[in-house]
C-alpha cells in the first residue's frame, strides 16, 4: 500500500477512534502508561536534553508528560522555519508558546539549540512498524532533522497506529525504540 493511502486510513481511524478515548481520563491514562513505559529506559535516565512535541488534537498526547518531565529533564520543542525544524527551550507556563505552521502550537525565541545538543527525541507519526519504520505526515520535517543528530528516537503512538510494515524511502529515519499502550519494541 502506497503511504498516501495509508495516511488516508490512519486519518479515518483517528476520528473515529481518538473522540472516544477523550471521554473521562482514557487519553491521560494511556499518555501515562506510554511515558511509564519510556521512563524506564536507560536511554531516558542518562537524558538531560529532550525534544519533545506539543501534540496536536489527532496525535498521541504530549502535554501532561511535557509538564511532568519539564521539573526532571531540559525539555525542547520543535518551531518549523521553512522546510525544516528548529529546536527552542521550552518551560511550561511560561507563556512564550503560539500557534505557529500548520497549527502547531512552538515555542518562541531567538536561540534556536544545534541538534546535536539534544540527547533523546519523541518522535510523532501517522503510523509505524516493528521494524522502526515511520510514516509521517508527509513533509519530512523530522526526517531532516533525525538526519542531524545522534540522539535516542522514540516513536509514541495509539496502538492502531502500529501497522505489519510500512513502505519506505531511502531518506526515512528508522526509530530506536517504539512504544504505544500495548507495545514495547526495541529496534537493534
Amino acid at each position: 500500500m502506497e503511504k498516501k493511502a495509508i495516511r488516508k486510513i490512519i486519518r479515518e481511524l483517528k476520528k473515529d477512534i481518538i473522540p472516544s478515548l477523550r471521554q473521562g481520563d482514557a487519553i491521560s491514562t494511556l499518555e501515562k502508561t506510554v511515558f511509564s513505559k519510556v521512563e524506564l529506559l536507560h536511554e531516558f535516565m542518562c537524558s538531560r536534553n529532550i525534544l519533545m512535541y506539543h501534540s496536536l488534537d489527532d496525535e498521541f498526547p504530549t502535554h501532561d508528560t511535557i509538564a511532568c518531565w519539564a521539573a526532571l529533564k531540559n525539555i525542547f520543542l520543535p518551531r518549523v522555519c521553512g522546510d525544516d525544524l528548529e529546536i527552542l527551550p521550552f518551560a511550561p507556563g511560561d507563556g512564550d508558546i503560539r500557534d505557529g505552521a500548520y497549527g502547531i502550537k512552538e515555542p518562541q525565541g531567538e536561540n534556536p539549540v544545534p541538534p546535536a545538543e539534544i540527547d533523546l527525541i519523541i518522535v510523532p507519526a501517522m503510523a509505524f512498524d516493528p521494524c522502526g519504520n515511520r510514516l509521517g505526515r508527509g513533509k519530512g520535517f523530522y526526517d531532516r532533522l533525525l538526519r542531524q543528530t545522534h540522539a535516542t528516537c522514540i516513536g509514541v503512538a495509539f496502538d492502531f497506529q502500529l501497522l505489519d510494515a510500512l513502505p519506505t524511502d531511502s531518506h526515512d529515519i528508522k526509530m530506536d525504540y517504539i512504544f504505544t499502550p500495548n507495545y514495547s519494541i526495541h529496534i537493534t
